[in-house]
Formats: structure tokens, sequence, C-alpha cells
């Protein structure tokens, strides 16, 4: 580890190989990426991206499982699900559960996206309209604000981070990574044209936060916003136009590889 560290050049070397292993379709199945990739259709699959990121923690099988059990219950088609739904269409969703998110945040969750379409013509649209040439941190903090504010539910409001409140985000950063970045591989889908990777932050957690401690990336100890915008200015000075592809290199280090 220690020529890592004193050696910007082969540090990059590494972990692009990393890159280049992890980034395979191989990756999928046992991803919550799968959800979304049951699906053509644009707003179907932002749709499907949004709602299993927003439960992607845990064990990840169960997050998988639980991802394809919110597409049964919206009839496998959740753009139409979102938009055409009634009040007695949500009493379906009763009894979904992961972990502390549960069917009355998932009502809460689609009524948010309903507005959001209704409203302001869609999710890329808002993230569009909000972004920073630099970073979209800005336009998570907005998409909160507008995907809550017919809602009074204050309960669900902890499953939609906010990084302009501290928060890494990481589950909002990895669904963006998922649909802004076009990895040409068939992993990371790249449907939203309008934004670029190179605004994307990488989606930080203990696994990402720990190997890229242990590779000199980031010295802040916790995980939070300010530590994502000092792994995103390392991570930029190895690629400024595609930093986020090393989430595949930190991620399959730390759990697939159990790096230490």
């Amino acid at each position: 580890m220690q020529s890592f560290l004193q050696d910007p050049n082969e540090l990059k070397s590494f972990l692009d190989e990393k890159v280049d292993f992890y980034n395979r379709t191989f990756f999928i199945e046992s991803d919550p990426i799968s959800i979304p990739h049951a699906y053509s259709k644009k707003e179907d699959i932002e749709i499907a991206a949004f709602l299993v990121a927003t439960i992607s923690w845990g064990n990840r099988k169960m997050i998988v499982k639980n991802g394809f059990k919110m597409m049964r219950l919206m009839g496998e088609s959740p753009f139409d699900f979102v938009m055409c739904h009634s009040e007695d269409d949500l009493q379906r969703l009763n009894g979904f559960v992961h972990r502390t998110f549960n069917s009355d945040d998932y009502k809460v969750f689609i009524r948010g996206l309903r507005h959001c379409y209704l409203q302001y013509g869609g999710l890329e649209s808002i993230f569009r309209q909000y972004a920073l040439p630099e970073t979209l941190q800005p336009a998570i903090s907005q998409f909160k604000k507008f995907f809550f504010e017919q809602s009074i539910e204050t309960r669900s409001l902890r499953h939609l981070s906010d990084p302009l409140a501290g928060s890494a985000a990481k589950r909002i950063n990895m669904m963006l990574r998922w649909l802004v970045r076009d990895d040409q591989r068939g992993v990371d889908f790249g449907i939203w044209k309008s934004i670029s990777p190179s605004q994307l932050s990488c989606p930080l957690d203990l696994h990402s936060g720990n190997v890229a401690r242990l590779l000199g990336l980031l010295v802040r100890k916790q995980n939070d916003a300010k530590a994502v915008k000092e792994l995103d200015d390392c991570l930029r000075s190895f690629d400024s136009v595609d930093p986020v592809k090393y989430d595949f290199a930190l991620f399959g280090l730390g759990v697939f590889e159990g790096f230490r």
C-alpha cells in the first residue's frame, strides 16, 4: 500500500484495472441496479432506479428481493402506476417493509414522484435545472424540497438525504451514477443526456470510505458531505470526465475482495 500512496500514477493504474474488472455486466445480477435493468422505457428505468436506491442499505440480497417486490406491487409498470394510481390502488402497497422504509413511506414516495412529473417535468428536469457545473449536490437538495412539498408525512423525510445538510447522500448519488453515466458496457444506463458524468459524486458508504482511506484517497473520518467533496476532488484528479467510474473499484475492493 505504501507504493500506492507514494506514487499517484501507480495508484491510478491500480484503480483503473479494478474499474475495468468490475464495470462489467456480471456485476448486475447481485446488485440493486438489476431492478431498473428489467425495463427499457426511460421513465420506468428512472423510477425503478430511484425507488430501489432509496431502500439500498443493509443486506444486498434483501435489497434486490425487496426492490423486485416494489415493482410487482406496481404491476411491473412503475411509470404508469405513479401517474395513474388512485388512492385505492395505493392500498396494494400495504404491508411492504424494508428495514425502516414501510408502506406508508412507499405511498408518500409514489405521490412525490407523480408531483415531480406533473409539476416539474420529471426527475431529470429538476436535476438539470438546479445542477452546478461542477456538482449535482445542490440539485439533490432542491429535489428533496420539491419531492416532499405536498407531503404531511414527516417520517418519510429521513429516507431522502440532503447533502447541503451534511449528508453523504450515498443512495441518491448512486442513482445519479446509474442514470447519468454511460459506461458503454451495459451496466450504468446513461439515459440522462442533459447532465454530464463529470458533475457526479462518488456514492460514499462504509465499504468505499474504508477502502478510500486505506489507499490515501480520503482523510476525513466521517462519511459525510465534506468527505464526499474530498473524495470527489481526488478522483477528479485521476479522471475529470468520468470520476465516479472509480466507485466500481472502491466498492469491488471493499465488498468482493475484503481489501484491508
